[in-house]
């Protein structure tokens, strides 16, 4: 820390006091002239990677809604950092609302952060939108009436690709052997495996939790080896599953790995011939909708480079926020809470618009299922995935791949 001198504090706090009877003013003006939005995602570790496109997504939404006349008239500020962990990601919450003035908060990966910035929300009545937790915890015990959830749920990721599964004869009576990150989102999504194989007479027959850190899995291979499984299936989060799926390439199983849980950019960080079996995934980039391809096309213009889903539901989420507040015509949270709750529908790029559930703040929508194309028939590294049909079926509810009331309750606090 930087020291000075008592005579040098002194004169400065004198020209303070000069300072804040003629620029403050004009200082809390200007402050006053921009909506501030709090964006946090994990820019480094396991999550880094993809937390790095979220944070391209959510800037580049800034900046065409602050070219469209911004919010209200006024330009976003958007405050986007780093949230590193838990409890840092809980800290820069709080200085963001309450030192920076952001109206709002927005973003996150990790489910386990995540929930350290609902607390925060909830303690300073601010809206959360989280967008890239998939905990069913989180909209279930955990919910409250500041957060909203935008990523598909653990629940949605398993039925999509266990749907998938069915379909090609894979699941009932086999046997399948998981992999799972030892933390919040990972037990979450063991759980609703579980309920998954119990409810489609599947075996589960050996299950390793695996901490976050960990980047050798020969020893939890050699179990799987071992146990001899019809089915592999990795429940990890990040550059786990890249450094999974390149490790398991080498091993050389006959049964076939899938996984409940894959976003985009780990995929393409395994490289081409490593990646194979059923996938879940909320959005890929070669979706054929207009207002999906248009993102697209903007983003791979400014960074070079395709979006990931990450980027994507950053992006809509932070587009929807603005929609929402130009009609209400305020960033109060009560007015921001109601308006959601009543369901209003929002293009998200997809067949079917999508919408906030009343009771847990869920936002409802599609996903999908996608497998791998053969090495040979990528057009370049990003063109690996091939995206299957939507679920639900076009003449099913949307609800219908997403948890109960019963099956996870949610009860907010007044």
């Amino acid at each position: 820390m930087i020291r000075y001198p008592r005579r040098t504090l002194l004169k400065a706090g004198a020209a303070f006091v000069g300072a804040s009877a003629l620029g403050f003013p004009a200082i809390v003006r200007a402050q006053a002239e921009k909506i501030r939005i709090g964006h946090l995602t994990p820019l480094t570790g396991f999550l880094g990677v993809i937390g790095s496109y979220a944070q391209l997504g959510a800037k580049l939404a800034a900046e065409e809604i602050n070219a469209s006349g911004g919010i209200l008239g006024k330009p976003i500020d958007l405050l986007s950092e780093d949230s590193i962990n838990p409890a840092t990601a809980a800290t820069k919450a709080q200085r963001m609302l309450e030192q920076d003035g952001a109206v709002v908060l927005l973003g996150e990966i990790s489910s386990a952060s995540s929930l350290t910035i609902m607390q925060v929300a909830e303690r300073n009545k601010k809206v959360f939108f989280s967008t890239g937790a998939r905990s069913d915890a989180l909209r279930g015990k955990n919910c409250n009436k500041y957060s909203f959830h935008c990523d598909i749920p653990n629940t949605v990721m398993v039925n999509a690709v266990g749907t998938a599964l069915s379909q090609k004869g894979m699941v009932k009576g086999k046997k399948f052997f998981t992999l799972t990150a030892d933390y919040i989102f990972g037990h979450d999504l063991l759980k609703a495996a579980k309920v998954f194989f119990g409810a489609h007479d599947a075996n589960l027959i050996g299950d390793e939790l695996i901490a976050t850190d960990v980047t050798d899995f020969s020893p939890y291979l050699l179990k799987v080896r071992q146990a001899k499984p019809d089915v592999v299936c990795c429940n990890l989060a990040g550059n786990q599953v890249t450094n999974l799926v390149k490790q398991y390439a080498e091993f050389g199983f006959p049964y076939p790995l899938v996984g409940f849980n894959l976003n985009t950019g780990d995929a393409w960080a395994a490289g081409p011939g490593n990646l194979s079996g059923t996938w879940p995934t909320v959005w890929y980039h070669t979706l054929d909708n207009p207002a999906s391809q248009a993102f697209v096309a903007a983003f791979s213009k400014k960074y070079g480079k395709p979006p990931e889903n990450h980027a994507w539901i950053d992006y809509v989420t932070l587009k929807l926020l603005a929609e929402e507040i130009n009609t209400t015509k305020s960033t109060d949270s009560a007015e921001l809470i109601a308006y959601f709750e009543k369901q209003a529908q929002f293009d998200i790029g997809k067949a079917r618009k999508a919408y906030f559930r009343a009771w847990d703040h869920q936002l409802v929508q599609e996903a999908y299922p996608f497998t791998v194309k053969p090495k040979d028939q990528m057009k370049d590294q990003w063109d690996m995935l091939v995206l299957g049909d939507a679920v639900p079926a076009a003449n099913d509810p949307l609800e219908t791949i997403y948890p109960t009331k019963d099956q996870n309750p949610c009860e907010m606090k007044a």
